[in-house]
């Protein structure tokens, strides 16, 4: 007769009913469409199902009561299986505060899950990122780090996103990070902590660049800790090449010409050939003939000269058909002008 009455929409009938023969479950149902919430989740206690609270915890985000829906919601995150269609109905209706003060509630609990850290820490990061990098701090441990990791990403959180690469031991890809959004994600003692542990050596090189580009003051402190896995050959290669440009972009001649020593008293005899042409401009040819002649490595300066002597021949050839030019042009007798 109760569930007749139910049916029929005649909820104060059923609801007698139903409270005589204790059937909790069937009177929560009706006292949410009476409007009774508190009464509904006293009934939901008593009943305790899973279904049970989560029509009551529903009902109770309709009609706005959301102390009533988190007693609710309580009883329903701690299964996991039931977390993604709770989240979702929060969500739908954009009541996402009382969704995250929910989720903080429930991590005490002591049937508290991964599923439950990890939606946190995804809501945390689209509507609270203030709040994110204490969470993860404390519980990185219990969340779902790809999940996370996704998250972070779209939110441009670029900080945190380095943290999670840290604990998932995706080192690589936190330096990438650090160096690809340094005024969000770079930290020096961090980095140098990082750097050690990537798998992919090409990276302290671009570490070295990322340093001479934003930090250069502190490139020794991070040689300190690269030197043992650097090879040292291509690393005075790599600073040779900025120490050619920084020289040529200087348009300082002597320190051009001190750079062209340096390398040939350091036995680096290719740097030298490359310096010729990079500092092409700067340099005096007779200097570098000079020191080719003295240090024995005339092979190594001969490019460098047929360029210097097919510009001057070329020059010298202008000058001859300019000079040429100036004497057919003085040749040309003036015209007789017209006597009328």
């Amino acid at each position: 007769v109760g569930d007749r009455c139910y049916e029929e929409g005649m909820y104060e009938a059923a609801k007698l009913l139903y409270n005589n023969v204790s059937n909790f479950a069937r009177l929560a149902s009706t006292l949410v469409h009476l409007g009774e919430y508190q009464a509904a989740v006293d009934s939901g206690r008593k009943a305790n199902s899973t279904r049970t609270w989560k029509e009551v915890c529903f009902a109770c985000v309709d009609g706005k009561e959301f102390r009533l829906a988190q007693i609710c919601g309580l009883h329903i995150v701690i299964h996991a299986d039931e977390l993604e269609e709770l989240i979702s109905y929060y969500q739908d209706r954009g009541y996402f505060e009382e969704l995250i003060a929910l989720l903080e509630a429930a991590l005490g609990l002591e049937r508290a899950h991964m599923g439950m850290f990890t939606e946190l820490a995804i809501l945390y990061s689209k509507f609270k990122p203030q709040k994110m990098r204490e969470h993860l701090e404390l519980f990185w441990s219990r969340v779902n780090i790809p999940k996370v990791l996704r998250a972070a990403e779209q939110a441009h959180l670029w900080a945190e996103l380095v943290f999670l690469y840290d604990k998932y031991e995706e080192y690589d890809n936190a330096i990438i990070t650090m160096m690809n959004h340094p005024t969000d994600a770079w930290k020096e003692g961090q980095f140098k902590d990082i750097i050690a542990k990537v798998a992919n050596v090409e990276l302290y090189y671009k570490a070295l660049q990322f340093y001479l580009d934003y930090k250069p003051l502190l490139i020794n402190d991070l040689l300190l800790v690269l030197s043992p896995r650097l090879d040292h050959t291509r690393t005075v290669n790599f600073f040779s090449k900025d120490a050619m440009q920084y020289a040529a972009e200087s348009k300082d001649a002597e320190l051009a010409e001190k750079l062209l020593q340096w390398f040939l008293e350091e036995g680096k005899q290719e740097c030298f050939a490359a310096c010729l042409f990079t500092c092409y401009d700067l340099l005096h040819p007779d200097v570098v003939l000079e020191l080719a002649w003295r240090h024995n490595i005339m092979d190594f300066a001969m490019p460098y000269f047929i360029q210097v002597m097919r510009e001057y021949l070329t020059k010298v050839d202008k000058l001859d058909a300019s000079e040429s030019l100036r004497k057919e042009e003085e040749q040309v007798t003036e015209p007789t002008p017209i006597v009328f």
